[in-house]
C-alpha cells in the first residue's frame, strides 16, 4: 500500500470510529505544542540577546519564564532545508531538499515517505495546524495537509516569490497578498485554532513570513522601533508571541503547553547575528546560530540558560519523547532528545553536529571546537580541506569556540590531536551522506 493510500485509510478509520483517538485527546498528560519559527531572524535581533534598538519584551519575558538555548542551530543556512530538518528530525540531505530552496516553478517537495512531527502527533490524537510560510512544496502532493497538518493557512513559499497568494487549506483566498497585516492575521488564525482545539491536545506550527524581505508592517507597528522598518517587523513578531501566551493563560492552557520560538537561519542583509560571523546563506556561524526560547510553566525552570550545542533536528525527538511516541526504527533520525538542556543541562547529547551548505558538509561542530571546510569567496566555493592536494599546502580552519571572537583564528597548528578527531568526524559524514547527493559536486577553487 502506498503512503498516500495508507494515510487516507487512517483518516477514514478515525472518522468512522475504527480507531479510538478520543481517549488520547482527553488525556491531560499530553502537552499542547506550539512551535513559532521566524524567517531570517538573527540571534542578535532580540533584546535579551543584546539588541539595544529593538524591544522584544514578550520574548524576553518568555525566556525569563523558561529556557534559552544559546548554543542552538538551524539545520541549514537557508529556508527550505532548515524547515525540512525541523519537521523531520533529519539532516535535510536525507530528505532530498538540501540543495538551495524550492522556487515557484519547481514541482518537488518534502517526500511523502518522510515522517513529520505533525504526523507523529496526529497519530497520538493531536489536532494539528500549520499557519504561515510552508516552503516545502506547493504542488498537491506536497501541501501541508499531505504531511500531517489538518489545517493550513498561509503562503506556499517566501514572500519575495511570484505568483504569491494566501491560502486557507487548498483554497486561494487572497491574491495579491496584503503583506502589511500578515503577522497579525497569522496570530489571529493561531489563536482561533487554539480556542477551537482547547479540549484536545494540539500542535500549532507557526512559521512566520517575516522578517524575510521584502519587509512589511501594519500602521499599528510603524515607527515603533529604533531599528527602522526591520525593527518594526521584529517588534510585531514579539507582539504576536505575547498575544499567543496571553491566549493560553485566558484559556487556562498555559500550564499544559510547551511553546518554542526560534528562527530558520541567521539574519540576511539587515538584522543582527550578534557576535557570530556573517549570516544567512554563508557557511559561517551567523548562517546557522539562531535564537531559541522554550517555555512550559511547571516543567521548565524559569530563567534557565544552557550553552550546550543543539539543532532544530532535535525538536522532533524531544517532543516525541514528551508524548511517548515511538519513532520508526527504520527511519534514520539525526536529532536527539534535548529535554535535559531544557532543565539547564550543560552536556549536549551530541558528540558532534554537521553544518551543511547545500548538499556538502561545510563544518563539523563539537561543544568546544569547529572545523570549517567550505566557504564562499566572491562567487566561488573554497574547499579548505583540499588545499594541500591542489596548492601543495594545507590550511585547516579549526576554531576554539570557547575563545573570545570565535571563528576568527585557526588553532589547528597547536591542536593536532583535536584536528585529527574533527577530520575523522568529517570523513564519517562523507561516508554517510555522499550517496544521498542529488546534484553534482560543486566546482571548488583554491
Amino acid at each position: 500500500m502506498n503512503v498516500f493510500l495508507a494515510r487516507t485509510l487512517l483518516s477514514v478509520l478515525i472518522l468512522v470510529g475504527g480507531i479510538d483517538s478520543c481517549a488520547a485527546r482527553e488525556d491531560k498528560s499530553l502537552p499542547n505544542i506550539i512551535i513559532v519559527l521566524a524567517d531570517d531572524l538573527g540571534y542578535g535581533d532580540l533584546s535579551i540577546n543584546g539588541n539595544q534598538l529593538i524591544a522584544t519584551p514578550h520574548l524576553d519575558r518568555m525566556a525569563s519564564e523558561g529556557v534559552r538555548l544559546t548554543g542552538f542551530y538551524a539545520s541549514a543556512n537557508v529556508c527550505t532545508p532548515s524547515r525540512a530538518g525541523l519537521l523531520t528530525g533529519r539532516y535535510p540531505v536525507r530528505t532530498g531538499l538540501a540543495y538551495k530552496v524550492i522556487e515557484p516553478g519547481h514541482s518537488h517537495g518534502l517526500p511523502q515517505q518522510e515522517i513529520t512531527l505533525a504526523e507523529i502527533l496526529k497519530d497520538k490524537g493531536y489536532q494539528t495546524a500549520a499557519i504561515g510560510k510552508w516552503h516545502l512544496g506547493h504542488t498537491p502532493d506536497y501541501w501541508p495537509t499531505e504531511h500531517g497538518f489538518g489545517y493550513y493557512f498561509g503562503l506556499p513559499y517566501s514572500n519575495d516569490m511570484q505568483p504569491l497568494a494566501l491560502y486557507r487549506n487548498r483554497l486561494k483566498i487572497e491574491e495579491p497578498v496584503d503583506q502589511r497585516t500578515l503577522t497579525e492575521r497569522y496570530t489571529t488564525e493561531a489563536i482561533r485554532f487554539i480556542e477551537q482545539s482547547k479540549d484536545q491536545p494540539f500542535l500549532v506550527y507557526l512559521p512566520h513570513t517575516m522578517p524575510h524581505i521584502p519587509l512589511f508592517v501594519s500602521d499599528a507597528f510603524k515607527g515603533r522601533s529604533r531599528a527602522g522598518l526591520y525593527g518594526d517587523v521584529v517588534e510585531t513578531l514579539d507582539w504576536s508571541m505575547g498575544e499567543i501566551i496571553a491566549a493560553l493563560k485566558r484559556l487556562e492552557l498555559d500550564s499544559n503547553t510547551l511553546v518554542i520560538f526560534t528562527s530558520d537561519n541567521g539574519a540576511w542583509f539587515e538584522g543582527s547575528n550578534g557576535d557570530w560571523r556573517e549570516g544567512k546563506g554563508t557557511t559561517w556561524e551567523g548562517g546557522y546560530h539562531v535564537p531559541f526560547i522554550a517555555r512550559w510553566p511547571g516543567h521548565i525552570p524559569p530563567g534557565t540558560v544552557s550553552d550546550a550545542i543543539s539543532m532544530n533536528i532535535d525538536i522532533l525527538p524531544t517532543v516525541a519523547s514528551l508524548v511517548d511516541a515511538a519513532l520508526a526504527p527504520s527511519h534514520e533520525i539525526d536529532g536527539l532528545n534535548i529535554w535535559s538542556l531544557f532543565q539547564g543541562g550543560v552536556d549536549t547529547p551530541h558528540e558532534f553536529l554537521y553544518f551543511f551548505d547545500n548538499e556538502d558538509i561545510a563544518a563539523v561542530r563539537t561543544q568546544n571546537w569547529k572545523l570549517v571546510v567550505r566557504a564562499y569567496y566572491r562567487t566561488n566555493l573554497a574547499a579548505f580541506d583540499t588545499f594541500e592536494e591542489v596548492l601543495g599546502f594545507s590550511n585547516p580552519l579549526l576554531f576554539d569556540m570557547t575563545a573570545p571572537h570565535p571563528e576568527r583564528y585557526s588553532q589547528a597548528r597547536d591542536n593536532p590531536d583535536t584536528l585529527i578527531t574533527m577530520e575523522t568526524y568529517l570523513t564519517r559524514g562523507h561516508n554517510v551522506f555522499e550517496s544521498l547527493r542529488t546534484q553534482p559536486a560543486p566546482r571548488t577553487v583554491p
